[in-house]
């Protein structure tokens, strides 16, 4: 069973996985931990991560990155809108009206999904996880960032489905880094104890988040979270863009902007600036060649550039401000910040944020990687494979939700989470639910769904009917309506007084069940009236009254989620994706063919003029020289896009004129060696038949060794042959004698005389009066000294025979 956890980022991902040592993050095909969050499109295949990064220039109308921020929004949203501007690659609208991206593909326009697209990333991921565990990878957590609003948390599930992962958990980023930090401390408080507070806080490539938890030993419980959405390392690159633009428009006289794919060159220079400044204070150059109209442009910059980013580095606080009032805390209540996120490395961004705290940063956890790693350890306490130590996770709601104006969960509520709310209806109803504080959403539409419930209908009475519906925050901070109820009152028989009997406790149950909350009619009647009613209920009664039986029915619920994919366009992405992964893997194969034909040419060119030079005659070389002369040039012209089978059937071709010059090498390389380990063979059976009457093998067969000598003379006689034929041989012509020969020769050699000479010497049986000696000694298992003990005046040979036959005994 695998255990994956996925860390996607705006700008890279990072795949972690558990094995029997630990959590380790794996590296992909380049051998690098940090797969790029890039997708590019062309015209028969597409390319992901790294290899679609390094065609941000070459193809940058059709290599597209970033489109995280679009999850879950309406192509008409402000912000989608304000976004096209700045960006390279296309957006569209999609048929439900999200947004959608805009690319050549496989030479023809193609809309996709923001789920498509971030599926196709994940694929990505998981091919990297499956080549890590060699096995395949299903199950896993995948982090996103704490401020995600429902439908962006559906969109980012659907895309998991579509890549063909079981998503066990959407994490939030901020809870996966406190996992990460507190499951491995070992001096955290016990559970009675005050907890200790540890402040989180994720700068990352597009979003600020900071987070507050409370450790106690086994137990995470996140107290709130804050964040800038608007704010991150993407912003400093911003501002350093618009400095060098200004820049090269005044001395160089360019308009950077006009030039999509000069931008991009900018943009890439510019971020990697950023990244020595974070290390340096002194001046640092940027400098790029032929970067518009074949000039090149040059600058320098060093960090009196915070200067220009005074205005970012004045919302670092507000967030941090945010937290501190949410949670009541003082910061002398605060054990430790600790910081992560690529963007966490600016001087500026570290100085400000130590200073709100009055204490020094802690950089305990890698800052790249502890997202991913939280999230792996996240998917062992899940999975059944692994045995983890017990760590507890109390999540909270990001912002207050509502059902028909009435709060249901508010803001930093614990998650998940369930509660039963009670209504009285005479016929199907809706239920709209929604955030309702406008001003932290990251987008204007605070709408998360229309819940209907279906098949209600009144008592036999023709009063309302009480129906309970249970509402939900689950593991991935999702918000749904689960379930809902009818609670039929079973007529009573005649002469009983009906009494409407309520046992919450049993009905409602839940998982995870923190607490239950109850609401009547539209209009929240508050929890105090019901313990009031509860109360008045368990009085003594005062008078008897007969028993009256209710029935549970389960009521159908309509759901209508906001910006939700429905099952038919599921099926069809996921199907889609099935078939454009293996058009990638056909286009690898033909790319494979096609490198092979090409490697091939440049190898044997080389060897021609090199280590095969004396193993081809001139002619021969000259006319493969030109064949594969020939075939280079076919490849650069009518021969770059051909199929698999043309490059084949070429290298094929090839093959028949090289390799037998290769063989001839490769001949001349094993032969003597061959012919020197045959001849050690015969020297050595020589011996054996010259010798064979000495004492040493005067046991052996005169008939068997006669057979041993006329093998060996035959064997040297044909040896002897071979050598003298092969060596008026030319190097340039086929041998007379291949190394596989010689092999045989040997083995043929090794089977005829071996049992022979090696034949063992027979035992020579002892004279009976020894023997009678010998019986006075061990008997039936007994030691020397028991035999001596037994017959001591005839026992004195018994010592010598006893340690002579003690091997064998040791053996047995």
């Amino acid at each position: 069973m695998s255990v994956v956890g996925f860390d996607v980022g705006f700008q890279s991902c990072y795949v972690a996985v558990a094995r029997a040592g630990g959590i380790e993050t794996v590296a992909n095909e380049y051998s690098d931990r940090c797969t790029p969050s890039f997708v590019s499109f062309g015209p028969r295949n597409r390319s992901i991560g790294a290899a679609a990064k390094s065609q941000v220039v070459t193809n940058c109308q059709n290599t597209v990155q970033g489109f995280k921020r679009f999850h879950g929004r309406a192509f008409s949203d402000p912000y989608v809108q304000a976004a096209k501007s700045s960006l390279v690659f296309d957006l569209a609208q999609m048929p439900t009206g999200t947004t959608g991206i805009k690319v050549m593909y496989m030479e023809e326009e193609k809309v996709f999904s923001i789920e498509q697209v971030t599926a196709m990333l994940l694929s990505k991921l998981k091919e990297t996880a499956e080549a890590a565990l060699k096995k395949p990878v299903a199950d896993c957590v995948i982090s996103v960032p704490s401020f995600f609003t429902d439908a962006e948390r559906r969109s980012v599930m659907d895309a998991a489905q579509i890549a063909g992962l079981n998503c066990l958990r959407l994490m939030n980023d901020t809870t996966a880094v406190a996992l990460a930090y507190g499951i491995y401390k070992q001096d955290l408080p016990a559970p009675e104890e005050k907890p200790r507070i540890v402040v989180f806080v994720d700068v990352g490539h597009a979003a600020y988040q900071v987070s507050v938890c409370a450790f106690n030993k086994g137990k995470l419980k996140v107290l709130g979270s804050a964040f800038d959405h608007e704010l991150g390392g993407k912003d400093f690159d911003e501002v350093l863009v618009k400095h060098f633009c200004e820049e090269f428009a005044q001395k160089y006289k360019l308009d950077v902007r006009s030039k999509p794919r000069a931008l991009v060159r900018l943009y890439q220079e510019c971020e990697k600036l950023k990244k020595l400044m974070s290390a340096n204070s002194s001046d640092l150059p940027l400098n790029i060649e032929c970067f518009m109209n074949d000039i090149d442009v040059s600058g320098k910059l060093n960090r009196s550039f915070e200067e220009l980013c005074a205005d970012l580095l004045d919302k670092v606080e507000a967030p941090l401000r945010s937290i501190m009032e949410q949670t009541r805390l003082k910061k002398e209540d605060i054990y430790a910040v600790e910081i992560i996120g690529g963007a966490s490395r600016i001087p500026a961004i570290k100085e400000r944020i130590s200073k709100f705290f009055g204490k020094e940063l802690s950089t305990t956890l890698n800052a790249d990687e502890a997202v991913a790693r939280g999230c792996a350890l996240q998917c062992a306490i899940l999975s059944p494979a692994f045995k983890v130590r017990e760590f507890s996770i109390t999540e909270v709601v990001p912002y207050p939700i509502s059902l028909n104006d009435c709060e249901v969960f508010p803001k930093n509520h614990a998650a998940p989470f369930s509660k039963v709310l009670t209504f009285y209806r005479r016929e199907p109803f809706s239920l709209e639910a929604y955030y309702n504080n406008m001003k932290e959403l990251p987008y204007p539409d605070p709408t998360i769904g229309q819940f209907t419930i279906q098949k209600v209908v009144p008592q036999p009475s023709g009063e309302s009917s009480k129906v309970k519906v249970k509402v939900r925050v689950n593991v991935h901070g999702v918000f749904s309506v689960s379930s809902a109820s009818l609670v039929e009152v079973v007529k009573s028989a005649e002469g009983e007084e009906p009494m409407e009997m309520d046992n919450p406790a049993k009905e409602d149950e839940v998982n995870e069940l923190h607490g239950s909350d109850f609401i009547q009619n539209d209009s929240l009647t508050s929890t105090e009236d019901n313990k009031q009613e509860e109360k008045k209920n368990e009085q003594p009664p005062q008078a008897k009254k007969a028993k009256v039986k209710t029935k549970i029915v389960d009521l159908p619920i309509e759901n209508s989620l906001n910006w939700q994919l429905d099952g038919e366009a599921l099926n069809l992405f996921t199907e889609n994706e099935g078939k454009m992964i293996m058009q990638d893997k056909l286009e690898k194969e033909r790319n494979d063919a096609k490198n092979y034909v090409e490697e091939y040419v440049y190898e044997m060119r080389d060897k021609l003029h090199g280590v095969l030079e004396s193993f081809v005659s001139e002619a021969d070389r000259d006319s493969f020289s030109l064949k594969l002369e020939d075939t280079e040039n076919w490849l650069y012209e009518e021969g770059e896009d051909q199929q698999k089978q043309v490059y084949i059937d070429k290298l094929v071709e090839l093959k028949k004129l090289g390799e037998p010059i290769q063989n001839r090498y490769t001949e001349a390389e094993e032969r003597p060696k061959a012919f020197d380990e045959l001849g050690r063979q015969i020297q050595q059976y020589r011996k054996v038949f010259e010798a064979y009457k000495d004492e040493l093998y005067d046991h052996l067969d005169e008939l068997e060794m006669m057979k041993v000598e006329k093998q060996v003379n035959e064997t040297m006689t044909w040896m002897n042959n071979k050598m003298n034929l092969q060596s008026k041989q030319s190097l340039s012509q086929d041998p007379v004698v291949k190394a596989q020969e010689i092999q045989a020769k040997t083995k043929e050699l090794y089977s005829a005389c071996n049992h022979i000479v090696t034949k063992p010497k027979p035992k020579v049986e002892p004279p009976k009066e020894e023997m009678a000696a010998e019986q006075n000694g061990p008997v039936n298992g007994q030691e020397g000294s028991e035999a001596q003990t037994a017959n001591p005046e005839k026992g004195q040979a018994a010592p010598e025979t006893t340690e002579a036959k003690l091997p064998e005994m040791d053996i047995d």
